[in-house]
């Protein structure tokens, strides 16, 4: 790719939202199976975590990547970093539901409903920044319907295979982080 996915300046304000999200988690459910046999951290367990599933959330994003550049064509910097903004954050705070439990998350296991709020509000500006005064100051760009579909075309594929991928994980390592 001849340019950057995302400016410096883009990738602050994407962390920021993010980081907004995950102060509700302190007011979040935690599953009873948890409480009743609570784990100790764990390095080489969270190490074999990261190396198990950190390659299925890059794999979405090579996907993300190859759709803007071969499918869609997108040669334009400002619209491909503002999709690239966009899908970020909606597939981190998505993302989040389904690393938060051991279980299947939005019917075996909900969160509180601070940390669904919170995940719906920051979405919706995730998708609104590029249409604002801010979003034109850090060089993102309006995108169209089509674009906002493919976000969560692909983040819903990315809920699928990542849920598929913990199941994998827990019948393997007999743990779920």
């Amino acid at each position: 790719m001849p340019f950057l996915p995302e400016t410096p300046i883009q990738l602050l304000v994407e962390g920021l939202i993010y980081d907004f999200g995950q102060m509700t988690l302190p007011f979040d459910h935690v599953d009873k199976e948890q409480l009743e046999k609570p784990k100790k951290l764990d390095i080489k367990s969270l190490k074999r975590f990261m190396l198990f599933m950190g390659p299925v959330s890059s794999a979405f994003d090579i996907v993300v990547f190859l759709t803007l550049w071969f499918v869609f064509r997108l040669r334009d910097v400002s619209h491909f970093q503002t999709i690239w903004f966009t899908y970020s954050i909606v597939s981190n705070l998505v993302g989040m539901h389904i690393i938060r439990t051991a279980k299947v998350p939005f019917i075996q296991s909900n969160a509180h409903k601070y940390v669904y709020a919170s995940s719906i509000l920051l979405i919706l500006v995730g998708i609104v920044v590029p249409f604002t005064t801010l979003g034109n100051a850090i060089g993102l760009v309006p995108i169209g319907a089509k674009y906002l579909f493919m976000i969560f075309v692909v983040t819903f594929l990315y809920c699928i295979i990542a849920s598929f991928a913990k199941r994998i994980y827990i019948k393997k390592y007999k743990e779920w982080i």
